[in-house]
């Protein structure tokens, strides 16, 4: 866990609404390190490295290193809290983890060949149930996503978890059913096979015209 991405924090030796509003116009966030059996640690962060951090795609699935003067914190983002108008982060909660946690995870969804795939090449469209989906796995090997190839998938099929190849120690939370992750739907219209029969009907016409 040593290439974990570092944040660079300080202590807080108060906390409370007034405490967070004075770090906040400081451009500072507040944030706690729980977990572990340990006592919380409040901290505070640059908010211009939170707000980098964020725009990851898997924010709250990376392992970060919080490090507080010469004392490092391996951390898990849980909890990110937005301001109700502005959308701004104004708290986020970290979770103590090492190489051998097991963690829940959201992991993003990746799809591949859908410009290829069977069904959509038809006409089909690709209806997405889960963008992402929760994962037990060890803190030192988030997997960034998990990948369905779309390619043999024709109208009417669909993709569960069982159609994706998971590392020996990631298992999904879900254990009780073979959950949907996405499906290839027919369009509104239906699919017609009206313009091959047309054709058809042509090239039919076209030959007794040259029989005539």
């Amino acid at each position: 866990m040593s290439e974990n991405p570092v944040l660079l924090a300080e202590t807080r030796d108060r906390v409370g609404k007034g405490t967070s509003r004075a770090l906040r116009r400081e451009g500072r966030l507040p944030a706690v390190i729980y977990g572990d059996k340990k006592e919380p640690v409040a901290i505070s962060l640059a908010v211009k490295d939170v707000n980098k951090a964020i725009r990851r795609e898997s924010f709250l699935a990376t392992v970060y290193t919080v490090q507080v003067g010469s004392t490092k914190y391996n951390v898990l983002p849980r909890d990110l809290q937005l301001h109700p108008v502005k959308d701004t982060p104004i708290h986020v909660d970290f979770l103590r983890v090492s190489a051998k946690s097991q963690i829940a995870v959201m992991v993003p969804v990746r799809f591949l060949n859908e410009e290829d795939c069977v069904g959509i090449r038809r006409g089909g469209v690709l209806n997405v149930v889960r963008h992402e989906v929760e994962l037990m796995v060890p803190a030192g090997n988030i997997p960034e996503f998990i990948e369905i190839d779309l390619l043999k998938l024709d109208i009417g099929d669909s993709a569960h978890i069982s159609n994706v190849t998971l590392p020996d120690d990631v298992h999904p939370t879900i254990t009780d059913r073979d959950f949907t992750i996405a499906t290839i739907s027919a369009p509104s219209g239906g699919v017609s096979d009206e313009g091959g029969e047309e054709e058809g009907a042509e090239a039919e016409a076209e030959d007794e015209d040259k029989e005539d």
